[in-house]
């Protein structure tokens, strides 16, 4: 079994080009020097933010959060919840630490289907090999009044960049990535002369963090990892499109 010092490392190592947040106080700053170098050779942490609940001081490094005492005698990895509302701080946080900007993603990069009134917009990420993925695809063939664009991201196998390859070379790509996600029918090889984005989603994925498809993200830029039935998906939509309070 990995220890914590390992698994931290691990995580450090994978996480780039992310910088520190706002200047902290001095009390933060003391935390954060004496919390770094318990968490093993290598790892940075990003932030020390005293939080409001049981004077703990949250410990963020990346996207991952933990958490410590002033004296960063002792850390703690998991969920704080309140014990009366049952809302997750914790999730809360990591959530807003995900966001992207929806705007950002490369939309010309991606299959874009329409149906209805297409007002309502998602983006996802899917391998051509994910048994999710096909499972998810059926869910959003019972959407209407939606826009789906659709990044194919190949972390699965080999093959997957064979199969996205020649989808997306195909004549009709949407009809394409159907027929295969939803019937198991293998698009026509492709020339090899074909040029694909897919190294630039590929980098895209790593970039966001994207670890397993399917991936959705919301126009608000939050994100939902994995397959999600028809309710929640359109639970998801509604929130994100809700307009925010001042």
């Amino acid at each position: 079994m990995k220890t914590l010092k390992q698994a931290l490392l691990m995580l450090a190592l994978g996480i780039a080009g992310l910088t520190s947040a706002a200047a902290e106080t001095p009390v933060e700053a003391t935390v954060r020097k004496l919390v770094e170098p318990r968490l093993g050779e290598g790892v940075k942490v990003d932030s020390v933010v005293k939080t409001p609940y049981a004077g703990m001081y949250e410990v963020r490094i990346g996207s991952d959060i933990l958490y410590t005492d002033e004296k960063a005698q002792y850390l703690f990895v998991g969920n704080v919840l309140d014990s009366k509302s049952g809302t997750n701080y914790t999730k809360q946080r990591t959530d807003d630490l995900n966001k992207i900007k929806f705007s950002d993603l490369p939309l010309e990069s991606a299959l874009k289907m329409v149906k209805g009134d297409g007002k309502r917009v998602i983006a996802v990420f899917e391998d051509p090999n994910c048994g999710y993925c096909k499972q998810f695809r059926k869910t959003l063939t019972n959407l209407d009044n939606v826009t789906v664009y659709t990044f194919m991201y190949n972390i699965l196998a080999e093959d997957s960049k064979v199969k996205s390859k020649n989808i997306w070379c195909s004549a009709d790509r949407n009809k394409a990535w159907d027929e295969w996600m939803l019937n198991g029918k293998a698009a026509p090889e492709a020339a090899a002369n074909c040029s694909t984005p897919h190294e630039k989603i590929y980098a895209l994925g790593q970039k966001l963090r994207v670890t397993g498809t399917p991936s959705v993200f919301f126009v608000d830029g939050t994100r939902a990892p994995g397959a999600m039935d028809v309710k929640v998906l359109e639970a998801r939509m509604a929130a994100a499109a809700a307009p925010k309070p001042n």
